[in-house]
């Protein structure tokens, strides 16, 4: 899936949901490149939902939204 993002540094997150809704292949276009890939990593595998619970409503500096939050809101149209 892709996903264009808003508010945020990164411009679009690509990633797949598996039939028993697992993230995997987690990867941004542009933004902070160790952090992101960082994100990718640590998301691996793991169930959506719980992706979405934790990392929903982070924020970036003083920005209302992150990378991070952008993810969440990505994989919540996707689930």
């Amino acid at each position: 899936m892709e996903y264009v993002t808003h508010g945020v540094c990164s411009k679009r997150i690509h990633f797949d949901i598996d039939s028993e809704g697992k993230i995997h292949n987690v990867s941004f276009d542009g933004g902070c490149p160790g952090n992101l890939k960082a994100i990718g990593k640590l998301v691996e595998g793991m169930d959506a939902n719980k992706v979405v619970e934790i990392l929903e409503g982070n924020t970036c500096g003083n920005k209302n939204t992150s990378c991070a939050d952008q993810l969440a809101k990505a994989i919540k149209e996707n689930i």
